[in-house]
């Protein structure tokens, strides 16, 4: 955003009068009137003509299953020979050294000593994976869900790999997020509330904070809108008592009345459109908002389901039900985080990872199984997965009781459900220690073209020019659509 005061009709400078007159829409709809003046839109996406900004539903160029998103990313890497991916051999090779080469992340702490999994696995459903005595309510939708053991980035960090996943390059910051790029695309299905939402921790930010959720180079109406982790969850919906009602629609309009002013001096600026409708947005809000974070409305076996009667699972549990709330609302993309990298078990394994895995395991299950009793699943995908996993050796912290795994970028495991996402099924394996994706390998790129196929988008053909140069999800990297899982 310039930093040049734009002064208007009226004699009134604008910034002054949204200052001074914010009518109560708080942060949250004032995130989405920032943009980008360097950028220009190339889309050959439907409609054919120029693309211009906004957030208005589009159709797809193809037919698509999905319909909106939910990710709850996993921050850390959670062990997937402890979670997800059994290893006999690792347990039979347990304490003997690891013959192979390993990448640490912590080498003062690092060893070759091969480590097994201490917790016991079991065939579930009709598909019979095997799932760990960690995860009961994971195990109870083996059946709906399509576990990806072979997820690859080749790199051990977590800011480099969670930026891959994200923006499609590792480790780049200002790529926007592949939520933008969807919300570019189609548009959003509902004009009362934001297209992105984020859930964020009530005990901080994410490991890499913002940038999880930032357009990039793309306009600001495109990133994600963030909820407050506690009550109120919006600051300041609602106008003040002596705003509301008349006084706050005439403010509305004098508003629309120098936007419109503003539009006439310069009318090539495509981003003002979303601005003005921005506004609209947040008065609209008041109503919507108000009745999707509202889940006193849903029923006590609800509650149960996601574990709202248990103080290790409400929190999760209570955003985890706010996801479906909002896509049930028609929110394209919602994305749920977890304060830092709770998963990033480098030491304390035997604690911290039951510790994680109870208190994100019920809600988890519950928002596949909610959907999937409301008809749901067949349009909203259900994404599960850390950036990362973790080495199948020791990370020495000294007795045996404290010792951890390190970061493990070469293997790992992550599900989805729904939206043309094949059920029942197990995808690609690593190497018989878990080390290395060895089968089916699949990258965040090709997790990525496959997202986008299913939403009826070609990764390759959602074009955005930034600087004169056209750009992509993929930046040119390899992307493949990963047929096998599809439905």
């Amino acid at each position: 955003m310039s930093n040049n005061p734009m002064h208007e009709p009226f004699g009134i400078p604008r910034r002054a009068f949204l200052r001074q007159n914010s009518l109560g829409i708080g942060s949250t709809a004032l995130a989405w009137l920032l943009n980008n003046k360097s950028s220009e839109a190339k889309t050959k996406l439907l409609p054919k003509t120029k693309h211009s900004f906004d957030l208005k539903a589009k159709a797809p160029p193809s037919p698509g299953k999905a319909k909106a998103m939910s990710s709850l990313l996993e921050h850390g890497g959670p062990s997937h020979m402890d979670l997800t991916d059994p290893k006999p051999e690792l347990t039979k090779f347990d304490g003997t050294e690891y013959q192979g080469e390993v990448g640490y992340s912590f080498v003062n702490e690092a060893s070759k000593t091969l480590m097994g999994s201490p917790w016991k696995f079991q065939k579930h459903g009709q598909a019979g994976t095997e799932i760990s005595e960690l995860l009961p309510h994971t195990a109870s939708i083996v059946d709906d869900i399509c576990l990806i053991r072979s997820m690859q980035t080749g790199a051990n960090g977590h800011e480099v790999s969670i930026r891959y996943f994200h923006g499609g390059i590792p480790g780049v910051l200002g790529r926007p997020h592949m939520a933008s790029w969807l919300l570019y695309a189609l548009g959003c299905e509902t004009e009362n509330l934001p297209a992105y939402m984020v859930l964020t921790d009530p005990g901080g930010p994410p490991v890499d904070s913002t940038n999880n959720w930032s357009s990039g180079f793309m306009p600001a109406m495109y990133q994600g809108t963030v909820l407050r982790p506690k009550e109120p969850r919006i600051l300041n919906l609602n106008a003040p008592e002596h705003l509301q009602g008349i006084p706050q629609r005439q403010n509305l309009d004098f508003l629309q009345s120098l936007n419109q002013s503003h539009a006439e001096q310069y009318p090539n600026t495509g981003e003002l459109q979303a601005r003005i409708a921005s506004y609209e947005l947040a008065a609209k809000m008041q109503i919507a908002a108000t009745d999707a974070l509202d889940i006193n409305q849903e029923s006590k076996y609800t509650h149960e389901m996601y574990g709202l009667d248990r103080d290790e699972t409400r929190e999760y549990g209570t955003r985890c039900l706010i996801a479906r709330r909002l896509v049930e609302r028609g929110v394209r993309f919602v994305q749920l985080f977890l304060n830092g990298q709770p998963w990033d078990n480098h030491s304390n394994l035997g604690t911290n990872l039951p510790s994680i895995c109870n208190r994100t395991d019920q809600p988890s299950a519950a928002l596949v199984k909610d959907l999937k009793q409301r008809g749901m699943l067949d349009e909203v995908i259900v994404h599960w997965g850390g950036e990362i996993g973790r080495l199948p050796v020791t990370q020495n912290q000294g007795a045996p009781e404290k010792h951890g795994r390190d970061h493990n970028g070469q293997g790992f495991s992550i599900w989805m459900a729904g939206g043309g996402i094949k059920p029942g099924m197990v995808h690609g394996s690593t190497d018989e220690f878990g080390h290395k994706a060895v089968e089916d390998v699949v990258t965040p790129n090709d997790y990525q073209a496959t997202l986008m196929h299913l939403f009826g988008i070609d990764i390759n053909e959602l074009i955005f020019l930034h600087n004169g140069q056209e750009q992509i999800l993929s930046a040119g990297r390899p992307a493949k659509i990963v047929e096998p899982i599809l439905a």
